[in-house]
């Protein structure tokens, strides 16, 4: 014997758990001031959006990539204050004041950045989905001055994951740019 169930719900206004025309459950929204690849921007966004739906979603930058959005691979890795963060783990709401860099805004008058110029010469990437994440590590790894040894620079890249195994060529890059200092 089998049993079928189904549910219907008829004239109930509920959508999504919320009652229709309900505000006293709607999210609260921030409007927040931040300083994006060097332009200053105002948006008003639901608070529990992420930096990366900002980035992404409001903003159209979308080299910031959305990988496993529970901070576990880096591809979505940003400086946030010069401080490597990952976007998918930081509210928006709460970024009022700062200053994020994304891969978009590593380049200057077309001339590449050390490390997007060291991927390229050492190979760092085939795919290239988690690049983008990769090299942002990298230059907050280089800034926090994490490069003593190749081991050290693993160690502090580890938080960022590349399917494709491109990890000595990694390393190389960012070795390459660190005694280039």
């Amino acid at each position: 014997m089998s049993t079928a169930v189904t549910g219907v719900a008829v004239g109930t206004g509920l959508t999504a758990g919320r009652a229709v025309g309900d505000t006293a459950t709607a999210s609260p929204v921030s409007t927040v001031s931040i300083t994006v690849n060097g332009a200053a921007r105002t948006v008003t966004v639901d608070n529990r959006t992420s930096l990366l739906d900002l980035l992404r979603e409001h903003l159209g930058l979308t080299g910031t990539k959305k990988g496993c959005d529970a901070g576990a691979c880096g591809a979505c890795t940003v400086l946030l204050d010069d401080r490597r963060v990952n976007a998918c783990l930081t509210l928006a709401a709460r970024l009022d004041g700062k200053s994020v860099t994304t891969i978009e805004g590593l380049a200057t008058n077309e001339e590449l950045h050390p490390l997007q110029q060291a991927f390229i010469e050492h190979d760092a990437f085939q795919c290239g989905y988690c690049t983008s994440g990769q090299i942002m590590s990298g230059i907050g790894c280089i800034a926090e001055a994490h490069t003593g040894s190749r081991e050290e620079i693993r160690e502090w890249m580890s938080g960022n994951i590349c399917r494709c195994g491109c990890y000595p060529r990694i390393v190389d890059a960012v070795d390459h740019v660190a005694s280039a200092r």
